[in-house]
């Protein structure tokens, strides 16, 4: 599996999303199906959560380049110290 994929599942975590997996295998393929990766579309709902909990300068500093790529990694950034630390 590879790290994107990894990485949204983490978002749909953090949106409130449950796991959702097939009967054949119970492999979860609602992370293949998102594209907080490849969309901004997808990614702004998540920065706007992230404004809710406690905005990171980095994904601010990343949307006003317009950079997704690098709005996406500081999404994941966010999201995983806000996990260990809540």
């Amino acid at each position: 599996m590879n790290n994107t994929n990894e990485n949204n599942k983490l978002i749909l975590k953090f949106m409130g999303y449950p796991n959702i997996a097939n009967n054949e295998d119970k492999k979860d393929y609602l992370g293949d199906c998102v594209k907080y990766h490849s969309s901004w579309e997808w990614l702004m709902p998540v920065i706007d959560k992230c404004y809710q909990e406690h905005m990171s300068k980095h994904i601010g500093d990343a949307v006003l380049t317009c950079n997704k790529d690098k709005a996406y990694q500081a999404v994941v950034k966010f999201i995983k110290e806000y996990n260990q630390n809540k």
